[in-house]
């Protein structure tokens, strides 16, 4: 499970900045909290609210950004830029990005410090009574290469030494076949937000949603069982295979859904493309959900509620506290403009951001502002302006 991640100088957060599914024992335990085999107290999920443009989706960016860099840096052009983005002010500085999760039983924690041309510093620690290093990786100048430190990390070291400038230790060693790097490099993130921002292609979307769901019956099974409890004009759904480019045998294929739909004594079939588009956020959410809900891991979502009813959160979110439908513990960190999420969450659990007129943005999870108390309506304080990040018109 993620603990925490943090990061500074990176888009519109210059200073560093702390996003933290942690919870001490005095959090109220609701449905959306387990306690890990480290003992942690953790979330499962994290609601992110603010203004248009204070950098809420900026606030999820990093660990997209982590996961495929561990993960597929290997697979960058040897001469591309590391995709991350640095504040305007600091534009000759480094970014650093830090995450700490558990698997295993233990906790383990990542540090990447760099350049957009290249890593200046990577490292892996697991926790024993303290933290001690698997691997140090640091950039020379004085020798114009790297120095790399391992403990039991199994990469060979010249090797080691070789790895690209724009590329992780780990997603290298994980070519070499090294048990740990491998372990590593499948964790489970599900998002749809990537270095450019949310993914926008409604169509695409809808049919790579298809096509997943057409690998996974059981998933497929569950999502239309959901589909129809919420849309009651649906009476089941289907997801027929077409050619591009008919009648090519060859041609790329797509999968696209169709939802059925009863009347009188009759039954129409309907392209989900024009289906509502409350429907379509709905079946294109779930695959992102879904995978995660099955696999274990984190699913990163930007704007959550989009073209969704406000009532249909809870029952989306509710997913991730039931064990049967979630018996890997997923977690989920959302962006929404739907403020009827302060109903719902507990104050541990959501996260305030908002930019000054330096065009830096900061962020607070609630539970950290002072004389916040448990009984207070959050969501009648919040508009209200009481909590801040808010519209100032």
């Amino acid at each position: 499970m993620l603990h925490k991640y943090s990061f500074e100088n990176f888009q519109s957060f210059l200073e560093p900045t702390v996003v933290d599914f942690t919870l001490n024992e005095k959090a109220t335990p609701n449905d959306w909290m387990v306690d890990c085999d480290t003992g942690a107290r953790i979330s499962q999920i994290m609601a992110v609210i603010g203004p248009n443009a204070s950098g809420k989706t900026a606030l999820l960016k990093p660990i997209v950004f982590l996961e495929w860099f561990i993960a597929r840096s290997f697979a960058a052009q040897p001469d591309s830029q590391i995709p991350i983005f640095p504040h305007f002010s600091a534009m000759d500085k480094p970014t650093v990005v830090l995450a700490e999760l558990d698997f295993d039983g233990a906790l383990w924690r990542y540090e990447l410090r760099c350049t957009r041309e290249q890593v200046l510093h990577e490292a892996l620690y697991r926790k024993h009574e303290r933290f001690r290093y698997v691997f140090i990786r640091d950039w020379d100048e004085s020798t114009n290469s790297y120095k790399v430190k391992q403990n039991d990390f199994g990469f060979p070291t010249k090797e080691a030494q070789k790895v690209r400038k724009n590329a992780s230790l780990i997603s290298t060693a994980a070519q070499y076949n090294v048990p740990l790097a491998m372990q590593l490099v499948n964790t489970s993130l599900h998002s749809n937000v990537n270095f450019a921002g949310r993914h926008s292609n409604r169509q695409e979307s809808l049919f790579n949603a298809a096509n997943h769901f057409n690998k996974s019956p059981e998933q497929f099974e569950l999502l239309k069982r959901l589909l129809m409890s919420w849309d009651l004009g649906l009476s089941d759904i289907e997801i027929r295979e077409v050619f591009r480019n008919e009648p090519d045998p060859e041609a790329p294929k797509i999968f696209i859904p169709f939802g059925k739909h009863k009347w009188g004594n009759g039954e129409a079939d309907l392209p989900f493309v024009l289906e509502s588009t409350g429907t379509q956020s709905a079946f294109i959410l779930l695959a992102f959900l879904l995978q995660v809900l099955t696999s274990g891991g984190v699913a990163v979502i930007d704007e959550f509620e989009s073209d969704l009813h406000p009532h249909m959160l809870e029952p989306i979110v509710n997913l991730f506290c039931n064990p049967k439908l979630n018996p890997r513990r997923a977690q989920l960190i959302f962006t929404c403009h739907a403020i009827e999420v302060l109903n719902i969450l507990h104050k541990s659990q959501v996260i305030l951001v908002e930019k000054n007129a330096s065009c830096e943005s900061s962020s607070c999870r609630l539970d950290e502002i002072k004389n916040i108390r448990s009984d207070d309506n959050y969501y009648a304080k919040y508009m209200a302006g009481a909590y801040g990040a808010i519209p100032v018109f």
